[in-house]
C-alpha cells in the first residue's frame, strides 16, 4: 500500500515502511502509475492530482467522531491514529488537537517555529536572532537571544500542558521530536498521520 499526503508545499509518501518528502512533480514521477491513496489539503494540487487514475482520494473518508465542518483532513487522519491522546503536528504551523475515547474534544493552531522567528525579526532586527532550542524553562532569560527563545517556547508548551492531564502526547512533523522532549508522556512517531490514513481506509472499506 502507497500512501500521500499532500501538503501545502511537499507529498509526503508512506511505501514499504519509510516516508519520503517529495515535491509534487517528483512524487507524480516517481509514484504517477503506481496505485495510491492520498489525502490533500492544497487546493491548487486538485486538478492535477484528478487525472492520476490509479490515485485515490479517501479525503471523505475521514470519520472523526466530534470533528468540526472545515477542519483539515490532515489533523482528523491524524487524531483517528491514537484512540486517546494529545496530537501535536509541528511543522509550518503546529497544530494541537485532543482526543479522548474516539471522540475530538478540540483544538488549536499555532504559528510554526519559523513564523514565530520571522514575527520577532519583523519586529526589530535586534530580535532577529537564531531560536536556542535548548534554552531552559526553568530561570527567566537575561539575553536577548534567551529571551526571544524562551517567549516562543513557554507560552506553546504552557497551552500543550493546560489541556493533557494525562494523556499521552502523540508529536509529529518536522520540529515534532525536539517539541516532544518536554513532556514526559511524549512519544514522536512520524507515521502517526499514516496510520490514522490506513483506519480511514479500513472504516471506508476501499482496498
Amino acid at each position: 500500500m502507497i500512501l500521500a499526503d499532500v501538503g501545502n508545499s511537499y507529498v509526503h509518501i508512506w511505501h514499504d515502511g519509510r516516508i519520503e518528502h517529495l515535491r509534487l512533480i517528483e512524487a507524480i514521477e516517481k509514484y504517477g502509475a503506481e496505485v495510491v491513496y492520498y489525502i490533500n489539503v492544497n487546493a491548487a494540487y486538485e486538478q492535477t492530482l484528478a487525472t492520476l487514475e490509479d490515485w485515490s482520494d479517501i479525503s471523505q473518508h475521514g470519520l472523526l467522531k466530534g470533528a468540526y465542518g472545515g477542519m483539515g483532513v490532515d489533523r482528523k487522519a491524524l487524531c483517528l491514529s491514537h484512540s486517546d491522546g494529545i496530537f501535536v503536528d509541528a511543522g509550518s504551523a503546529i497544530t494541537v488537537d485532543k482526543v479522548v475515547a474516539g471522540v475530538y474534544q478540540g483544538g488549536y493552531i499555532l504559528p510554526g517555529m519559523h513564523a514565530y522567528h520571522k514575527a520577532y525579526a519583523d519586529i526589530s532586527p535586534v530580535l532577529d536572532v537564531v531560536l536556542d532550542r535548548k534554552v531552559t524553562l526553568e530561570a527567566l532569560p537575561k539575553t536577548t537571544r534567551e529571551s526571544v527563545s524562551f517567549g516562543t517556547i513557554a507560552p506553546m508548551i504552557a497551552s500543550i500542558e493546560k489541556i493533557m492531564g494525562d494523556l499521552p502526547v502523540y508529536c509529529t512533523g518536522g520540529d515534532g521530536m525536539w517539541l516532544s522532549q518536554y513532556f514526559e508522556q511524549a512519544v514522536f512517531d512520524e507515521t502517526l498521520l499514516f496510520q490514522g490514513m490506513i483506519k480511514m481506509i479500513e472504516k471506508g472499506k476501499i482496498c
